[in-house]
């Protein structure tokens, strides 16, 4: 028998080479008119009959079940792509979602435009709206957020502090107040010394420039690890540097220095004058010793 020669090609094809799977012998065309005796036989992978090389394809031995091995190539592939698409992790348009600003309709999460995610407010944007003051992120809550007690804002919340505290100096301002009794210049020159024995601070301040302190951190607005203390600063510092001091003392977080908003700033709560102290105010001129001062977070700027 003349040997056969079998055209190359790179397509998959219905059939398969048996040259691993018969005898020496051979095998017989199954095809009911060739019954030849092919050395090289092949398998259609549809009917899984065995041919001879001119009635290999389904065509040539009119295969009964023709096109069973082509749709079921189809819809293994199908299955495959579908699983290497869901697990690829790439942007795709079955991925895409809307930006999330308001009046923007760009799809993002797509290979040709990708997807920032803004990490105050939790959103999704595109390239022109990723960037804070794009998206109004200060005007948005943020999803995921922890509801407040309440639904209150941490403004609100920083407000009604500083009444408590306006109320509370007002009480105790009353209540130190000169009256006509000798005993009381003494009492307090005695609740001063009291003070002096437990306050602690920088030993590189002069005695005769210490300003005795009761220093308390805000519950509602500021998270300390001490609540409260008794300490000494210089009377020639700024209330801003005393600030920076007692925050360190109390072990309250201070991003004072870092920018951002008022929302994220600490201010000093002068209990007995019943106001908020500015910054640049020297500490002798606005404090005396024995008094109390707050620390409380997102009051805003102080008001003239």
């Amino acid at each position: 028998m003349p040997a056969t020669n079998i055209p190359a090609s790179s397509a998959p094809e219905s059939y398969t080479t048996m040259d691993k799977d018969v005898e020496a012998i051979g095998s017989h065309c199954q095809f009911s008119y060739c019954n030849q005796l092919d050395f090289l036989p092949f398998r259609c992978e549809s009917c899984r009959g065995i041919y001879c090389l001119d009635h290999r394809t389904e065509a040539g031995h009119q295969c009964s079940h023709a096109g069973t091995w082509a749709a079921a190539r189809r819809e293994k592939g199908g299955q495959s792509t579908s699983a290497s698409q869901a697990t690829s992790g790439k942007p795709t348009l079955l991925t895409a979602t809307q930006c999330s600003h308001v009046q923007c309709k760009t799809l993002i999460n797509t290979l040709t435009s990708t997807a920032v995610l803004c990490p105050t407010c939790n959103r999704q944007y595109c390239l022109k709206h990723r960037l804070r003051e794009d998206h109004s992120c200060d005007k948005l809550a943020p999803i995921g957020a922890r509801q407040s007690s309440g639904g209150i804002s941490q403004a609100e919340k920083a407000k009604t502090a500083l009444k408590r505290l306006q109320i509370w100096g007002q009480k105790k301002q009353a209540a130190v107040l000169p009256k006509p009794k000798p005993s009381t210049a003494a009492s307090r020159s005695l609740a001063v010394n009291q003070l002096k024995k437990t306050a602690k601070g920088d030993d590189k301040v002069p005695v005769e420039k210490r300003l005795y302190l009761h220093v308390e951190a805000e519950a509602n607005t500021t998270t300390s690890k001490l609540p409260k203390g008794e300490f000494w600063y210089n009377n020639a510092w700024s209330v801003g540097r005393m600030l920076d001091e007692a925050a360190r003392n109390l072990q309250v977080q201070n991003v004072n220095n870092r920018g951002g908003g008022e929302d994220q700033k600490l201010r000093i709560f002068h209990v007995e004058g019943g106001r908020l102290l500015d910054f640049g105010e020297t500490a002798g001129d606005v404090l005396a010793s024995g008094n109390t001062i707050v620390l409380l977070r997102g009051v805003g700027p102080i008001s003239q």
